[in-house]
C-alpha cells in the first residue's frame, strides 16, 4: 500500500548511523520516535524488516536499522500531512485491514485442522471403500471426418502398423509424433466418448471410429492393469487443502451463525461496481 522510496534512498547512499541502543527487556511497544506525539514502535520497525526482500534482510544490522527507522518517520511526516483521506483511500485501508486480519484468522484455523491425525483420517474416509480402479495404456489415430478414419481401419486391417500410419495421419501431433501413445490414464482423464470406447475395446484391437469434440479416433488399447493406491505421503498435499478448506468453511459458517449480519446490499444492481466516481 506505501511506497518504501525513501527507504531505498537511505539504503544506497549507504548511511552507515548506528540506531539507538536499546536496553534489555525491550517490547514491541516500546516508543523509538514520536513525530507530533504519533508513536513509532519497535514492533512496527521489526514488521516492516520481516517484509523485506531478501536482498536486504543481509544488509548489515546498522544500515538495515537506519534505514528503517528514517523509512517509518519519512512515512509518519507525509501521512500527517494528509489531512482528510478520500473515500478511495479509506475503503482501500479498510479493505487491506480486513483481509490481513482474516487471513491471521485463517492461518490460526489451519494450523489447528491441519494435523498427522486429520490427515490420516481424510486419507482413510477416502479409501476405505474404494473399488480397485482399471488404467489403462492406450493409443489413437485422430483425423478430421469418419471417412478418414474409415479408410485409415481398412489399412491397418490389411496390416498396416498402427504407429506408423499415427506419425503419419494423426491431427494429434502430440502423441502422434510418439506412435499415438498416450501412456497410462485411468478414468475421468479423457472425455466421455473416448473413455467409454477405452473401456470396452479389447486388448490388442482397434476400436472406432469414435466421434469426440476433436474429431473421430480410432483407439488401440495396449495393456491394462490394476492402480495402486497412493500413499498418505503421495496425497498429502491435497487431503491437506481439503482438509484446510472443511476446516475453513466450518469456522465461517460457525462464526456467520453467531453474528448479526444484514445483507442491506442484495438489491443492488452489481453494474454499480463500475461506478468508480462514487469513490472518487
Amino acid at each position: 500500500m506505501t511506497k518504501r522510496s525513501g527507504f531505498w534512498s537511505v539504503l544506497a547512499l549507504g548511511a552507515l548511523l548506528a540506531g539507538p541502543v536499546l536496553a534489555e527487556g525491550e517490547t514491541a511497544d516500546t516508543v523509538v520516535a514520536t513525530v507530533n506525539g504519533a508513536k513509532i514502535t519497535l514492533g512496527q520497525m521489526i514488521a516492516m524488516k520481516e517484509t523485506l526482500p531478501p536482498e536486504y534482510q543481509s544488509l548489515p544490522d546498522d544500515v538495515l536499522f537506519k534505514g528503517i527507522y528514517d523509512q517509518l518517520i519519512q512515512q509518519e511526516v507525509l501521512a500527517q500531512s494528509i489531512k482528510d483521506l478520500g473515500p478511495r483511500a479509506v475503503a482501500t485501508i479498510d479493505n487491506e485491514k480486513r483481509g490481513y486480519v482474516s487471513g491471521l484468522a485463517i492461518e490460526g484455523i489451519v494450523k489447528e485442522a491441519v494435523t498427522d491425525a486429520a490427515l490420516q483420517k481424510a486419507y482413510d474416509d477416502r479409501f476405505k471403500d474404494a473399488k480397485p480402479q482399471t488404467e489403462y495404456h492406450a493409443a489413437h489415430i485422430l483425423v478430421a471426418t469418419q471417412e478418414e478414419a474409415d479408410a485409415l481401419k481398412t489399412e491397418l486391417a490389411g496390416g498396416a502398423d498402427f504407429a506408423e500410419l499415427a506419425k503419419a495421419k494423426s491431427t494429434d501431433t502430440g502423441s502422434g509424433a510418439n506412435g499415438g501413445d498416450l501412456g497410462w490414464f485411468g478414468l475421468g482423464m479423457m472425455v466421455k466418448p473416448f473413455e467409454d470406447a477405452v473401456v470396452g475395446a479389447k486388448v490388442g484391437e482397434v476400436t472406432g471410429p469414435v466421434q469426440t469434440d476433436f474429431g473421430y479416433h480410432l483407439i488401440l488399447v495396449k495393456e491394462t492393469r490394476i492402480a495402486e493406491k497412493p500413499t498418505l505421503d503421495q496425497m498429502r498435499d491435497e487431503l491437506a487443502s481439503e482438509v484446510e478448506r472443511a476446516a475453513v468453511t466450518a469456522k465461517i459458517d460457525e462464526l456467520s451463525k453467531g453474528a448479526t449480519i444484514t445483507r442491506d446490499g442484495e438489491g443492488l444492481d452489481p453494474a454499480i461496481l463500475k461506478n468508480s466516481a462514487l469513490i472518487d
